[in-house]
């Protein structure tokens, strides 16, 4: 299906003790117990972020000679429509595709393993999609009155430690 797959970051809050060498390698080492060919993977080790994710992924395939026209990114659950918009941003002339694991908000909390750090970090992801458009990093995106209005009463409700700091208040 992928005749290369890139694994890309080094860890996060969320992955530092599971993936203590950093999740590129992680994932590659488990990529190739479940079969993939070594020789079709490439691993971008210093990611931190989503949009490094994306830029030095693209220097690492083009640096490889590796033509790029689509790609599928598989992310966090939560994280799909924040990589996709900066994957569109950073990198148009690709056709991209997002996804992640299907799984039941429960089943993603006890993955976590905290629930309270998992509200957070959906409060989180939604602040970003409203103001990392304006700061040039994606692409802007709609988002339903709904969905506005549950991020007003859980932002409200103090699950804001993943809130960017200046704009914990403004967004």
């Amino acid at each position: 299906m992928m005749p290369v797959i890139v694994f890309t970051g080094a860890t996060s809050r969320t992955t530092r003790e599971r993936m203590p060498r950093g999740e590129a390698e992680h994932y590659r080492e488990r990529a190739i117990e479940l079969g993939v060919p070594s020789d079709a993977i490439l691993v971008e080790p210093r990611a931190r972020n989503t949009g490094e994710n994306i830029r030095f992924s693209r220097a690492l395939l083009e640096e490889r000679g590796v033509p790029v026209s689509s790609a599928l990114l598989v992310s966090k659950p939560y994280e799909e429509r924040r990589a996709y918009a900066t994957a569109r941003k950073l990198w148009p002339e690709v056709e991209w595709v997002s996804a992640s694991a299907s799984m039941a908000f429960a089943e993603y909390v006890d993955s976590i393993g905290d629930a309270r750090l998992v509200i957070d970090m959906l409060v989180g992801a939604q602040q970003r999609l409203r103001v990392y458009p304006r700061q040039g990093f994606m692409i802007e995106q709609d988002f339903s009155e709904d969905v506005a209005a549950a991020y007003e009463r859980l932002r409200n409700a103090g699950f804001t430690s993943r809130l960017l700091a200046d704009s914990v208040t403004r967004s």
